[in-house]
């Protein structure tokens, strides 16, 4: 019977001995503790196109695509993996929580022991979670994430930035962000606080170091007014004093939403930003209403306060809000790509039962390629899901149950 447990024990008093350089050398060392003669590290690129491996010193291994190899698939399936032709390698999902950073390669010749799956799983957790704890004492993570050179404007945006994922037994929050080395005015938020869910999706004007210092500014006049206790409206009022104090010229569209996780009372803001999708059943019914206020920074043009837009969900009803970057994408024709075809592609990745989170990256990869991989501007797409526990888990939102 395979055991992770020393392996597990061995980590947790070792592993914090050593600096984030170390982790490779450490997880492949814990390897014949679960009768495996090889464990390799891969982590996912900023783009979520490739998985490319931290090794150990004397392993080779290439980066491997996530759309065409069986490690990809673990990744995108949330589901181990081993192929016929090469029994004696599995590849396990790396979770931190419920977002996904990579898999876990295991090479062992008990890979067909069905206890060999638990001890894997166990011990690709507990790599997940150094990786998490390590990953902030130094910069060899950041660097083999990065295909390319990352600009200033996008280190910023980055570092402003929550999990990409998170879940719980009734809520699942999944956001993505491209393009990834160069954005600059998209950024996001979201806090669970007691029964209350809040999110902030929000779109500054402009490019470059401007905008995201702005986006910095707006994010976390965001948080100090939820941390406050503001209501939402208040919130949005501040928010907007912020950037007219900060940056006279300059405003960010928004969008800012709290959800009662006990009744599925959703309340909503929108600051000049595109509707939201309310998606129900397995298809997208309706756009939420627009702007019910003033792009932020844009507040004294107005006397009127902003309004709340207020919304029932049913069980399992899942919205979609973006920036506009996603529906101003267009092709080689100028064709925009539009709220019709964001819609269709949603509609398909509903009915193929995908991952939350697999549908965000597979959504950003299609405008990504339909501008040609060129984007004209940033495209957020954040995807939001409310299954309360009476209401059986389906696949698409059932990350809580795949987390610790």
């Amino acid at each position: 019977m395979v055991d992770a447990g020393d392996a597990v024990r061995w980590l947790q008093l070792t592993a914090p001995r050593g600096g984030p350089d170390d982790l490779s050398q450490l997880v492949a060392r814990a390897a014949p503790a679960i009768g495996a003669s090889e464990i390799v590290i891969y982590l996912a690129d900023y783009a979520q196109s490739d998985l490319v491996p931290l090794l150990d010193a004397g392993l080779v291994r290439d980066r491997l695509s996530i759309e065409t190899t069986l490690a990809g698939r673990a990744f995108t399936s949330l589901e181990l993996q081993c192929a016929a032709d090469d029994p004696d390698r599995i590849w396990i999902p790396l979770l931190v929580g419920c977002e996904r950073i990579g898999v876990l390669e295991v090479v062992s010749p008990a890979a067909e022991d069905p206890t060999l799956e638990g001890a894997a799983r166990e011990l690709a957790v507990h790599v997940a979670h150094l990786l998490a704890n390590r990953r902030a004492y130094g910069d060899v993570v950041e660097r083999l994430r990065r295909r390319l050179p990352m600009q200033v404007a996008a280190e910023i945006v980055w570092g402003l930035l929550p999990p990409l994922t998170f879940a719980t037994d009734d809520l699942v929050i999944t956001a993505i962000l491209e393009p990834c080395y160069d954005v600059g005015g998209d950024v996001f938020d979201y806090a669970l606080n007691g029964d209350v869910l809040s999110v902030g999706l929000f779109d500054t004007c402009g490019h470059g170091i401007r905008a995201s210092s702005l986006a910095s500014l707006v994010v976390s006049a965001y948080r100090n007014a939820r941390r406050c206790g503001l209501d939402l409206v208040d919130t949005a009022i501040s928010i907007d004093r912020w950037v007219r104090s900060e940056h006279p010229n300059m405003f960010a569209t928004a969008l800012l939403a709290e959800l009662d996780r006990r009744t599925g009372r959703l309340h909503m803001i929108n600051a000049g930003h595109p509707g939201a999708l309310l998606l129900r059943d397995g298809k997208a019914i309706r756009e939420l209403p627009g702007p019910t206020a003033l792009p932020l920074g844009l507040g004294h043009l107005t006397s009127r306060r902003p309004r709340v837009h207020e919304e029932n969900l049913h069980p399992g009803d899942r919205l979609l809000a973006y920036t506009d970057g996603i529906t101003d994408a267009r092709n080689e024709d100028r064709e925009q790509f539009g709220v019709d075809r964001l819609v269709d592609f949603v509609n398909r990745a509903l009915n193929d039962r995908l991952p939350s989170p697999e549908t965000m990256r597979r959504l950003v990869r299609a405008v990504v390629a339909y501008q040609d991989d060129e984007l004209d501007d940033d495209a957020t797409a954040m995807f939001l899901e409310w299954r309360p526990p009476h209401t059986p888990l389906a696949h698409l939102g059932d990350l809580a149950a795949t987390g610790p």
